[in-house]
């Protein structure tokens, strides 16, 4: 129907005849008879000239036919890529007709979201959809080219599973032909995985798509779709080493430019240095330890802590007294006994009503610690330390993090993780990941003795703040799965009941192995611009969780309930 694309239209082609299908952006009449009609298709824009288009309206789907020809000097338009060129002795057939749209096909006018969604298909031709969904599609491009330079192969895994030791709430699908019993939709594919390494496939990936039955908010939806890899007779580096060549050939893909070797950072030196497990690099000065500085400190709220932090805010010593007291009730709110705050004025006195109960020797060396200058103000949280930590992180992220979507793209990597996040109401060590993540092997022997302290050959993938993915080196030794096992209180009968069939076929050897899955949706909404994963997904749910285009969720004929199994019980109350 069409020998060329409307936005690919340039000088090399003036003379020629062409036949475009598009919709109507734009009508502008040109004296009596004449007006320019702006065309848009997914390439772009061109402008034609048209002789009798007062029928035209914006959005009608047309076909058109007429002689590429330079602009009249003096009209170019610089803002179009077609804007050297227009298309001029035009014949016009309306293909189909449009009603008005619910809202401008525009990016210069915003629309409600819900209205945006209700009407998707509409909200899907703009630039800024159009532009967002080009880059998902070159970043998947990228992504598969690097995975198979790499030598990985591409195997799809199951959607129906059952369900999975990784404790996020699943989706459960009733089985017609096995009443009584469920399949559950895959929050990864990390099982399946580890199985086709068993089979001897070395290297697989897929772009999988995921699903969690967990409350959505900015950067997660119920479906996500993730890069998903296991290899094996690989160790951390290995992988790491696969990820960031993808991932900075994705983003070379959308920006045009390289990013720098992504840094590794320990977890303990990120919770120091950051106060978070995943750092925004971009987000101003770093904590700092002032422990030594007021080491014999007489101030009353410093004695006896276990950690004193500091947190430099670069020229916000201005902030006023109800600001400051909104950032203590913050700290409050977020687990500290406090906050204090010094001024640093002209000349590099400390202001803050508790400035009297320090000495000269610590006002000076919180200046030094803090390398804070006259108008910076200093934040200070003396507390256990992972609460000075996680204080002091959330209000350097608060006062001084750039939106999500701004460059420069810091990635980074966190290492060695603790294999625990802590202890549960028995006294057993919680599993920080899975229970299939190695421990260090310096560590194995900590187990018994201090299981808090042990670290995992786990690592997670940041960028400007937002974790994009995590994964490990699995357990792959029987030995090695008892003891974890054995330190997590499950039993051999539990463990063959919940893992049976993965331990099983680890039985059959095993090799070593590990991987990774990187969060597809949260890498494009970064590199596109959003601070929102929901516009770079073509068809997402609201913040409820529903579908405002379709209806879903919607309920289902008694008749489908009967074949299930199922009984719709009422509301409670």
């Amino acid at each position: 129907m069409r020998s060329d694309r409307c936005g690919e239209l340039r000088p090399d082609d003036a003379g020629r005849e062409v036949t475009l299908c598009g919709w109507v952006a734009r009508r502008r009449e040109h004296g009596e008879h004449l007006a320019f009609v702006d065309l848009r298709d997914r390439s772009g824009v061109v402008q034609c000239v048209v002789d009798g288009a007062s029928d035209l309206r914006s959005e009608f789907v047309v076909r058109i036919v007429g002689t590429v020809r330079l602009r009249p000097e003096g009209t170019a338009n610089p803002d179009l890529a077609t804007g050297d060129v227009e298309v001029g002795d035009c014949t016009v057939e309306v293909l189909n007709p449009a009603e008005p749209p619910p809202f401008p096909v525009s990016d210069r006018v915003d629309a409600d979201e819900t209205l945006r969604l209700r009407h998707r298909y509409v909200d899907l031709r703009r630039d800024r959809m159009q532009r967002n969904l080009e880059a998902r599609a070159r970043v998947n491009a990228a992504l598969r080219a690097a995975m198979e330079r790499h030598g990985f192969l591409e195997v799809e895994t199951p959607l129906l599973w059952v369900p999975t030791p990784e404790g996020a709430r699943e989706f459960v699908i009733p089985s017609r032909l096995q009443p009584g019993s469920f399949y559950v939709l895959p929050q990864s594919p990390q099982l399946a995985k580890q199985l086709l390494m068993v089979g001897g496939l070395d290297r697989y990936y897929q772009i999988a798509r995921c699903l969690r039955d967990e409350d959505l908010r900015a950067d997660r939806q119920f479906e996500f779709t993730q890069l998903d890899l296991e290899a094996s007779f690989v160790g951390q580096d290995d992988v790491l080493d696969v990820v960031s060549d993808a991932v900075l050939d994705a983003t070379e893909a959308v920006v045009g430019e390289r990013p720098e070797a992504i840094p590794r950072l320990p977890w303990t030196e990120a919770m120091e240095r950051f106060g978070s497990d995943k750092p925004d690099l971009r987000a101003g000065p770093e904590l700092v330890e002032l422990g030594p500085v007021f080491a014999g400190t007489g101030f009353r709220a410093f004695a006896g802590a276990e950690c004193i932090k500091g947190l430099r805010v670069p020229g916000q010593g201005d902030l006023g007294r109800n600001r400051l007291d909104a950032l203590t009730e913050t700290a409050k709110a977020l687990g500290a006994k406090g906050l204090v705050w010094l001024r640093v004025a002209p000349g590099g006195a400390l202001e803050s009503p508790v400035a009297k109960f320090l000495d000269d020797e610590e006002r000076g060396g919180l200046l030094v610690a803090t390398a804070a200058d006259p108008g910076d103000l200093v934040l200070v949280v003396a507390d256990e330390r992972s609460t000075a930590q996680a204080v002091l992180g959330q209000l350097r992220l608060d006062l001084g993090r750039p939106p999500v979507s701004t460059g420069p793209y810091r990635f980074t990597w966190v290492v060695d993780f603790p294999l625990f996040e802590g202890l549960d109401g028995d006294g057993r060590p919680v599993p920080a990941h899975h229970a299939f993540t190695m421990p260090h092997v310096d560590d194995l022997e900590l187990l018994a003795s201090d299981p808090l302290a042990v670290r995992s050959q786990s690592y997670d993938l940041v960028l400007n703040g937002w974790e994009l993915g995590s994964g490990s080196i699995r357990i792959h030794r029987a030995d090695v799965q008892a003891r974890i096992f054995a330190t997590l209180g499950i039993s051999e009968e539990e463990a063959e009941a919940r893992f049976g069939f993965l331990l099983g076929a680890f039985r059959y050897g095993a090799p070593p192995h590990g991987g990774f899955a990187v969060g597809l949706d949260r890498l494009v909404a970064i590199l596109a611009g959003e601070d929102n994963i929901r516009e770079v997904i073509a068809f997402p749910k609201t913040q409820s969780g529903v579908d405002p285009l379709t209806g879903a969720p919607a309920p289902v004929a008694p008749r489908l309930l009967a074949d299930l199994g199922v009984r719709v019980l009422p509301p409670e109350g």
